[in-house]
């Protein structure tokens, strides 16, 4: 059987400030949609399912995303993960300018979680609190001289 990764899906809070937070890093939306009906009901299992949807692709044109803006059922708040939970966790970019990325993620109100770090010779990488509490992963390889 042949598998192959189409997406992550995030539900967010505020679909534009989303949009735009993941933007500003280089990704391009490709489509968005507003969806609802019986055959979003099945695919999800939420009844009455009603929600804006944004995909958007990473600059290589292999990552995706897809963010949800739910109109019904009401989304539900809830306290942000922590990197040591079970479940989803994060996503996580490669970039070529991490103190780039950082002031991009700053313009949106996001930080680092504690800070920059920097694995062995090979990277470096921060976790960043994005648009509603996403955790966001910013990895910069490091020149191999």
């Amino acid at each position: 059987m042949a598998i192959k990764l189409e997406n992550v899906g995030i539900t967010v809070r505020d679909l534009e400030a989303a949009i735009a937070f993941f933007a500003d890093l280089g990704l391009t939306v490709v489509g968005r949609d507003t969806v609802s009906g019986e055959w979003t009901d099945t695919a999800v299992g939420l009844d009455g399912n009603h929600v804006n949807i944004a995909m958007l692709r990473t600059p290589d044109g292999h990552g995706h995303l897809e963010l949800f803006e739910y109109i019904h059922p009401t989304a539900i708040e809830s306290t942000p993960t922590r990197p040591n939970e079970i479940g989803m966790h994060r996503v996580a970019f490669s970039v070529d300018d991490i103190d780039k990325a950082l002031e991009i993620a700053a313009k949106h109100g996001c930080r680092p979680l504690r800070g920059v770090a920097t694995y062995e010779d090979i990277c470096k990488l921060a976790y960043v609190r994005g648009p509603s509490g996403i955790i966001v992963m910013l990895a910069e390889e490091l020149k191999q001289s």
